[in-house]
C-alpha cells in the first residue's frame, strides 16, 4: 500500500474525434489537480489503428500510472466525471470518441460483475492499451502475467510512438 491511504492504480486513456491529445492532456491535468489523485507516470503517447469497429480515424492512446485514496468505483465515476466536462458522447460501442479514460487496474482489488471489472477484462488483449502501459508499469502483474508478458503475445500490427518522452501532458 502506498503512503498516506493512497492505492495506485493504472488508466487507459484514447480518443480520435476533435484534439484527442489535448483532451486526454486536459483529463491527466484534471485528475492530478484534485486533491485526492496524483498521477505518477505518463506513457509516451500512441498513434494507434481502430480496433473493434474499423471503419473511423485512427486513435492515440496512452496510459498512466496514478494514486489515489478513492475507492475504485469513485475513480471510475470521477474518470466518467471529467468525460461528461469533456463531451463525451456514448453513441456506439467502440465507436469514435473524443476522449475515454478506462480504470484498468487498482492495487489490491480484484473483481468481476458489476459495473467495474478490475483488471479491465480485455486489456491482456489489445496492443494498443499494453504497449503505453508498459511504458509505465512494466513489470505490473495482472491475471499471473506482467504487462510486458503480455504484450509480447499482443497484436501491436501499426502501433506506432507519436511522441519522444512522458511529459506531453504537462502545460
Amino acid at each position: 500500500m502506498s503512503s498516506e491511504g493512497f492505492r495506485k492504480a493504472t488508466l487507459g486513456l484514447g480518443g480520435n474525434i476533435g484534439d484527442p491529445v489535448q483532451a486526454m492532456a486536459e483529463a491527466l491535468r484534471a485528475l492530478d489537480g484534485r486533491a485526492d489523485s496524483r498521477v505518477l507516470a505518463v506513457s509516451r503517447l500512441y498513434r494507434t489503428p481502430p480496433w473493434g469497429k474499423t471503419d473511423q480515424d485512427w486513435f492515440f492512446n496512452a496510459c498512466a500510472l496514478v494514486e489515489t485514496t478513492l475507492a475504485p468505483e469513485a475513480l471510475l465515476d470521477t474518470c466518467l466525471d471529467i468525460e461528461r466536462v469533456m463531451k463525451r458522447e456514448r453513441k456506439e460501442r467502440w465507436g469514435p470518441r473524443t476522449i475515454d479514460i478506462d480504470v484498468l487496474t487498482f492495487e489490491g482489488v480484484e473483481q468481476s460483475g458489476g459495473r467495474l471489472e478490475l483488471p479491465h477484462p480485455r486489456m491482456t488483449a489489445r496492443g494498443f492499451v499494453l504497449m503505453p502501459l508498459a511504458d509505465v508499469a512494466p513489470t505490473l502483474e495482472v491475471a499471473g502475467r506482467t504487462v510486458v508478458e503480455w504484450l509480447g503475445d499482443a497484436d501491436i500490427t501499426g502501433i506506432e510512438p507519436a511522441s519522444a518522452g512522458p511529459d506531453w501532458w504537462k502545460p
